[in-house]
């Protein structure tokens, strides 16, 4: 991508009404735009970000048997109405007749009911990528906390009670490998389960943007939400806390009957006996990871992506407009590299300083100066080293 026909504008400043510095670096370095309220535009860049994201959530849920689905956000009322939230939903947007879907509960059920009828259906997994709505009364912190965003949410269908708790262990286990491609660290944080069963768990993402408070146990590192009342570590007994404040990024569900018994969806067990189907939901929120990783990815000059959720993996930079750098970014791309090339005509300083807001993992320099000792400057975003190689060397680096 040439770096001229990119569609974004850096700022050398954060917006007044950036209190996270997510939402700071982000609209700085041209990722989002706001709209509104709890509203954004993905722009160039940050669109790559989040289909990365999204990429990776994807495999990891194919790694469980998920199947994927799209299902529609509108809602019917009258489906609302059997679960009791179109009432008790507090942050609903309700048209006339229908919802937009803050979730999808009231639409999975009563489309598995189509195709449940004994026990030998059992189990199976479906998930979707796609946008929610919540008319979210305090919206703040960038994309930490929005009205309009992408959601995974993947539910599981079984005829028992351990056939849940072990596909809820197996999900757990994939959480914590998809926070890690993302370059983050989660606390699996026990939670309250609500009306659905005593608790659940939550991933939290330790930042100073948080709105959620923690205490995660100084022995074996295991977290509990604030809500819930446990003066004993559940995972160890220890009884020694610290306390942190979190940003939620995803959750664990175990919803046994609590959807399926209002849409009647039941099967029948090997002896003819008929049973309500027990489910688990299980969802992160891809731009509120999103800005997660930023939260604890960057420095002073701005954002440090990782290798898996970099819009780029190399950005390079011709100081002199040489035929050099343009015979690299050709080369790159062939090899199947994803490189931004600044080719614009702006002076080194600029062209640095941007690099760093934009924090893409791997730079490279080309300049005439360099160039005559047959050599190129390479820099990672996250060191301050840099070093010099022949153009020919790139591939041994990358």
């Amino acid at each position: 991508m040439l770096q001229s026909k990119l569609f974004y504008k850096t700022l050398k400043t954060k917006p007044k009404d950036a209190q996270a510095l997510s939402h700071a670096l982000l609209t700085r370095a041209g990722f989002v735009d706001q709209l509104g309220a709890g509203i954004f535009t993905f722009l160039p860049l940050g669109l790559r970000v989040l289909n990365k994201i999204e990429n990776i959530i994807r495999e990891e849920m194919i790694k469980l048997d998920g199947q994927e689905i799209l299902m529609p956000a509108l809602i019917p009322k009258e489906n609302m109405e059997k679960t009791g939230r179109w009432k008790s939903f507090e942050v609903l947007f309700k048209l006339k007749k229908y919802a937009l879907g803050p979730t999808h509960e009231e639409v999975i059920s009563p489309l598995a009911k189509k195709m449940v009828l004994s026990y030998k259906d059992l189990p199976f997994y479906l998930f979707q990528i796609q946008t929610k709505f919540r008319d979210e009364l305090r919206v703040k912190s960038g994309l930490l906390r929005t009205r309009e965003f992408l959601m995974k949410d993947l539910y599981s269908f079984h005829a028992d009670g351990k056939d849940l708790e072990n596909y809820y262990q197996r999900v757990g286990k994939a959480y914590e490998k998809i926070f890690k491609r993302c370059g983050v660290f989660a606390y699996k944080t026990l939670a309250s389960g609500g009306t659905f069963s005593d608790f659940s768990h939550e991933y939290q993402v330790i930042t100073k943007s948080g709105e959620d408070i923690i205490y995660v146990c100084k022995k074996c590192k295991s977290a509990v939400n604030k809500e819930v009342k446990s003066k004993k570590c559940p995972e160890c007994g220890a009884s020694s806390f610290e306390m942190k404040k979190g940003v939620e990024v995803g959750n664990i569900f175990k919803l046994n009957d609590k959807y399926s018994l209002p849409f009647g969806l039941k099967f029948k067990d090997k002896q003819g006996k008929e049973k309500p189907v027990l489910m688990g939901c299980y969802g992160i929120g891809l731009p509120r990871l999103m800005a997660a990783i930023v939260e604890v990815n960057n420095d002073s000059k701005g954002i440090i992506w990782p290798k898996e959720t970099a819009p780029f993996d190399i950005h390079l930079i011709s100081i002199d407009k040489n035929k050099e750098a343009e015979k690299i970014y050709n080369d790159l791309e062939k090899k199947g590299l994803e490189v931004l090339y600044d080719d614009r005509d702006k002076s080194a300083g600029e062209k640095f300083a941007e690099a760093d807001l934009i924090g893409i993992p791997v730079r490279i320099v080309v300049s005439d100066k360099t160039l005559k000792n047959n050599c190129i400057e390479v820099k990672n975003r996250d060191s301050n080293k840099t070093c010099l190689i022949k153009p020919s060397h790139i591939s041994r680096i990358i």
